[in-house]
């Protein structure tokens, strides 16, 4: 058996049916005691979103929290993720991505809830909160092995899976594409596998920036997210409107293959099951990738938000799930549809994404090209400073706040940067995947633990909202 075999079995163990019952499941769970929050209650969600409490505890403002948060969740997952879910599990892959977001909505807000009513604010104003916290202090000391084990697997995740190895990796491959897409220009040879100028600068480069911003912690990253992150998505999804509005008749066919392709139907003989399953997998493991609903790294985020209110700070937390999946991973998925860029030979990851943005538009292919690429590095950035902060809370929790151990910990972080580039794509999004599956794992358990203490807080919340004892 050979490492790559290795990792697929662990893989498939990882996002097997338990787990897919675990998160969609805890989801459901979660939609039916909010009685369908994240849809009744969407537009004070996006309302809540701009709009930041007065003279609320905590580091950031809301808004400010929720970009930390989308900086982390809108990266790769929105641009190679979605092409890698529909080249294995085709074009229905996307629908269920698009039901793990609807379901993960809730799971969202409840753990941008917990996050608020469970968090520790020390006399300095620092704040420190996620599933760590409200495992321990929601579920009671006997639960703290369980936060531990949340701890441990977030650091794995930050350094080995979301954080910086596939984001980096996509940002070097797509830089590569625009700049040298024959490989003529080799910098360096490691284990019999080339390496171009064009990444081996791009890993430097992003490196020393990911440098530059980490070293300043929350406040800094939240500066650069508030700015990037609006900017960012702006431009992408309206490249990506245009391709749909300029190929309107192709969108009907594109829908029908989704849905079709989400339960097997275009399967032979009794492979239906088998097909539906397979879209199911690949569909969910990238949604979850993609919004991280359920893993419990938002809520990290969230924790610093200033509001003493854990209910609005929930429905905030929520709108980045809507934001990540519902609206820039639909968008990525129909454009690669509508322009027939999926299946087409010799193209993986970001490659799909960025023919589907050279033909898409009436404009030179290398200029689709390029402007996918700066998207892509822009939204892989600000995920690996995300996952920085993430991933030193963890540590936090673990270690204590203990300065020589974070420094050592955030400088092999911005090794792990550097590195990425040069590590197979294959074996990265793996890996990734695993080790998500074993962060969701104790954050899902807690939430279902605590979701009458969600649905309580949230009842309380509305009540008094509806009594005028708060202002919308």
């Amino acid at each position: 058996m050979t490492f790559m075999d290795f990792l697929t079995v662990l893989d498939d163990f990882a996002w097997g049916i338990p787990m897919l019952c675990l998160i969609v499941g805890g989801g459901l769970l979660l939609t039916i005691r909010l009685k369908g929050l994240q849809f009744r209650k969407l537009g004070l969600a996006l309302k809540y979103m701009w709009k930041n409490e007065a003279n609320g505890a905590g580091e950031v403002t809301s808004f400010a929290a929720l970009c930390t948060a989308l900086s982390a969740t809108v990266g790769t997952g929105n641009i190679v993720g979605v092409a890698t879910a529909m080249t294995v599990g085709g074009a229905g892959a996307l629908f269920w991505m698009l039901v793990a977001a609807c379901v993960g909505m809730a799971t969202k807000y409840s753990e941008g809830l917990l996050a608020i009513k469970y968090r520790v604010v020390d006399d300095n104003g620092h704040a420190l909160g996620g599933p760590f916290y409200y495992i321990e202090r929601g579920m009671g000391p006997g639960w703290k092995w369980l936060a531990k084990l949340f701890a441990i697997f977030g650091l794995l995740v930050g350094i080995m899976g979301i954080g910086t190895i596939t984001q980096v990796n996509g940002i070097a491959n797509a830089i590569q594409n625009v700049a040298d897409p024959n490989h003529k220009h080799i910098a360096l040879t490691i284990g019999g596998n080339s390496y171009t100028w064009a990444v081996t600068i791009t890993a430097v480069v992003v490196s020393t920036l990911v440098a530059l911003v980490v070293i300043g912690g929350i406040k800094r990253i939240s500066r650069v997210a508030e700015i990037i992150v609006p900017f960012m998505i702006v431009v992408y999804v309206v490249v990506a409107v245009a391709i749909l509005v300029l190929n309107c008749t192709k969108i009907p066919a594109a829908v029908v293959a989704v849905v079709r392709g989400a339960f097997g139907l275009d399967a032979v003989g009794g492979g239906v099951l088998g097909a539906m399953f397979i879209a199911m997998q690949k569909g969910v493991a990238r949604g979850v990738f993609s919004n991280e609903a359920g893993l419990g790294s938002a809520p990290i985020a969230a924790a610093a938000a200033q509001t003493n209110e854990p209910v609005r700070q929930g429905l905030v937390t929520m709108t980045g799930t809507f934001i990540d999946t519902i609206v820039v991973c639909t968008m990525t998925g129909l454009s690669i549809l509508v322009t027939g860029s999926l299946g087409v030979e010799g193209l993986e990851g970001a490659s799909i994404t960025a023919n589907a943005f050279s033909v898409g538009l009436p404009w030179p292919n290398q200029v689709g090209a390029v402007v996918l690429a700066v998207c892509l590095a822009f939204f892989a950035f600000t995920t690996i400073l995300g996952w920085d902060y993430y991933s030193e809370r963890c540590l936090e929790y673990l270690v204590g706040y203990k300065k020589g151990i974070l420094a050592t910990y955030r400088w092999g972080y911005i090794i792990a940067v550097l590195i990425g580039p040069f590590l197979t794509l294959a074996a990265v999004w793996t890996i990734a995947d695993i080790v998500n599956g074993l962060m969701a794992i104790p954050n899902m358990i807690a939430l279902i633990f605590l979701s009458g203490v969600v649905a309580k807080e949230t009842k309380d919340y509305f009540a008094r909202l509806e009594n005028g004892q708060i202002e919308e």
